[in-house]
């Protein structure tokens, strides 16, 4: 996989012995971590690993036991205007009045404040982001009539709409259809290749080669993290998972049938 053109030599994210706990259990433990600038990284591992929680953490949104997270060299509280967000869909109440439009712009507000109202600009910015997640036909239509796949897409516009140097998404690809999953996948891709910075919270495991040039390997405690090709192991893998991956039994299926096609034509032929 290509590596991705650094155009900063300051971590886009470095956490520092990171621990978050949840009434006195440990989500996070002691977890360090740097994220290069200007990659794709996915987070990996098994429910109840973190993920979600690390994101957050970076995001002020729960609080730490220890520990410190810096955005591009400083506290997030500083940086607040170089980070985007997605957050899951679920956790969204998506029967709110609202049309998509409306949605997309909200992310305008970081730069506007809450007293302005946003205006052509604005929606002219906003207009441009659902194009560029096919959703443009979409703009006046209630939030509450799309699918899951087209809500994904509005909140991924409303994202880009911010301009942001840091994109965090948790777990962006979660109850889409294909489609949809490849369309956001060349967006986030096409934020790489701006020297954007892209982290995502990820569940599909096939496609970690494919999608991402950076991985992390998350259980509590981080694992392993780097370039795909270097961390996304085997062994780092059953580290990660605590014994049996499925995903590694059909890698290794796939590749038995690469190196031997037609098994069955040597069994008739003995």
């Amino acid at each position: 996989m290509r590596e991705p053109v650094m155009h900063d030599q300051t971590p886009a994210i470095e956490v520092n012995d990171l621990t978050v706990a949840y009434r006195e259990k440990p989500v996070l433990w002691d977890v360090d971590l740097q994220v290069p600038a200007g990659v794709l990284m996915a987070i990996v591992g098994p429910n109840g690993a973190g993920k979600s929680t690390l994101i957050k953490a970076a995001l002020g949104l729960v609080r730490a036991a220890a520990g410190q997270v810096l955005v591009h060299g400083r506290p997030y509280a500083e940086q607040r205007k170089l980070v985007a967000y997605v957050p899951q869909r679920g956790s969204v109440d998506w029967d709110f009045p609202t049309s998509v439009l409306d949605v997309v712009m909200m992310g305008c507000y970081g730069a506007l404040g809450w007293l302005r109202r946003p205006g052509r600009k604005q929606r002219e910015s906003a207009m441009a982001a659902l194009a560029q997640v096919g959703m443009q036909d979409f703009a006046e239509r209630q939030i509450s009539q799309l699918s899951g796949g087209q809500q994904q897409r509005v909140f991924l516009a409303r994202a880009l709409v911010q301009d942001a140097r840091l994109y965090l998404m948790d777990e962006p690809f979660q109850g889409v259809d294909a489609k949809t999953e490849r369309a956001i996948v060349t967006v986030l891709q096409q934020l790489r290749e701006e020297g954007k910075t892209v982290v995502v919270v990820h569940h599909d495991l096939e496609t970690v080669s494919e999608y991402f040039d950076q991985v992390l390997l998350l259980n509590v405690r981080r694992i392993a993290s780097g370039p795909v090709d270097e961390v996304f192991t085997e062994e780092n893998l059953r580290l990660t998972y605590g014994g049996r991956v499925p995903f590694l039994q059909r890698r290794r299926e796939e590749q038995v049938e690469a190196a031997d096609p037609a098994p069955h034509l040597h069994a008739a032929a003995d």
